[in-house]
């Protein structure tokens, strides 16, 4: 018995090792997101204006003379032309018919795969055929750069109503800040198709009929939307992470310039891309315009998209939140359904994020709320308070000071001269430059030695 005893502790003192070094050792690669764009619910809505004309979009990357104290002085240049009324449009679906979407990639890699989504569909969703490129130009693809798309083995997929179904991996040499071509098409009646209704970049939509794999659509209707890809991933090396930019219509680029990666989560992504110690981050925008942290309007709110908007990104690493003045504005013009929102509310919501967030090992950077010219006083108030909280509240990682850049030292509550879109909340290009150029990179190598491992 005794021998019997001692045999079974030599074979644990020798199993316990190999156990212990199979779960420290660290993966040679892994998926981490390179795009994404948060769903909405499909509705009635507003087309996104036209682009301005050529030579309008290097205008609008005006920026003012004079900065404050420690930052740059941008340089000043011709005022732009006012922004279109936006035309109502009605919540969309397809039938038949291949749309192809134009994604602004960060990092690279060597696999890809898509999500498609089908959060808010009404019906189950019949996927015929989807297919990943490099973008050229216009409608077109980089040839010899297409891969079809399959799901489990098959080149077709239905998703059920509140699913996504994510591709299986397709070889592809993926470089950094590569613009992305998904094409996918259905081939029968959606119904109001899951939307992210300012994709800033040209969606082309074809005549009846899978043009998945063509070369370029002929005759295609044109739209600024995107449609079912909810998140593109690469195969990239065990040190690469993401970044994801939450909040709304200011992270989502509301005002910047059509097929120009000029919102400042993108202009983040170039600086980072460009830089070498960050050059394994990928930046990802889940802003929503419109949206709300409390409630829902123009998707659903900040609070209950959290989960399937941040936690489920593979590879979240940081977060940055910028987000809540919806919510203020909306509380001195209360509407039917809502409550009174203080900025105590806002400050609670702020709090459940951080701590679910840092639940899954994810940092947590605050961004305080840019200037609204037109806000009322007790609007202001709120911001100011929640302005507050985000620098000196301590529950934040890190603070990016977003008001202090864009603001007018002079007039606290307006933007720079320069920076702003002319309705007194939305910055312009180079408002968003600002906000990019600000961010110190060297944070996101300090919050990841301060111990939070991410995934």
């Amino acid at each position: 018995m005794r021998i019997a005893l001692l045999s079974v502790a030599t074979l644990i003192s020798i199993s316990i090792p190999a156990v212990a070094q199979k779960k420290t050792a660290m993966p040679e690669t892994h998926w981490v997101a390179t795009w994404a764009s948060a769903q909405q619910v499909p509705r009635a809505g507003f087309a996104r204006p036209a682009a301005p004309p050529a030579g309008a979009g290097a205008a609008s990357t005006a920026a003012p003379t004079a900065a404050a104290p420690g930052v740059a002085a941008p340089v000043a240049a011709a005022p732009t032309a006012p922004i279109a009324p936006p035309t109502p449009r009605p919540a969309r679906g397809f039938n038949n018919q291949t749309l192809r979407m134009v994604f602004h990639a960060s990092l690279g890699g060597s696999q890809v795969r898509v999500h498609l989504s089908n959060a808010y569909g009404a019906s189950p969703l019949v996927v015929g055929a989807a297919h990943i490129a490099l973008h050229g130009a216009d409608s077109g693809i980089v040839a010899g750069s297409d891969h079809a798309l399959t799901f489990g083995g098959r080149s077709s997929t239905t998703i059920p109503v509140g699913a996504e179904m994510i591709s299986d991996a397709v070889a592809m040499d993926l470089p950094k800040v590569a613009e992305l071509a998904v094409s996918v098409y259905v081939s029968g009646d959606t119904g109001p198709a899951d939307v992210h209704s300012l994709g800033l970049h040209t969606t082309w939509v074809s005549q009846a009929g899978d043009f998945t794999g063509a070369a370029s659509f002929t005759d295609p209707e044109k739209t600024q939307s995107w449609y079912w890809v909810s998140e593109v991933d690469v195969q990239a090396p065990a040190a690469a992470a993401t970044i994801i930019a939450f909040g709304d219509s200011i992270t989502d680029g509301a005002t910047s310039t059509p097929d120009t990666d000029r919102s400042w989560p993108s202009y983040l992504a170039q600086r980072i891309a460009a830089n070498p110690a960050t050059a394994n981050i990928a930046v990802v925008n889940q802003g929503i315009s419109g949206n709300k942290v409390l409630s829902d309007g123009a998707g659903v709110s900040a609070l209950a998209r959290f989960d399937r908007d941040v936690l489920a990104v593979p590879g979240a690493k940081w977060l940055m939140i910028l987000e809540g003045i919806n919510d203020i504005n909306g509380a001195a013009r209360p509407t039917p359904g809502t409550w009174p929102i203080t900025a105590d509310d806002l400050i609670g919501a702020m709090k459940q994020m951080i701590t679910k967030a840092h639940d899954h090992g994810i940092q947590v950077i605050g961004c305080t709320l840019t200037p609204f010219g037109n806000a009322t006083d007790s609007a202001e108030a709120m911001r100011t308070r929640l302005n507050d909280f985000i620098r000196n509240g301590g529950m934040f990682d890190k603070v990016v000071d977003f008001d202090a850049v864009i603001r007018d030292p002079a007039s606290p509550r307006q933007f720079k001269a320069g920076y702003n879109n002319t309705d007194k909340l939305h910055p312009n290009d180079a408002g968003y430059k600002a906000m990019a150029d600000a961010i110190d990179l060297s944070m996101f190598a300090s919050l990841q030695a301060a111990g939070r491992s991410g995934r």
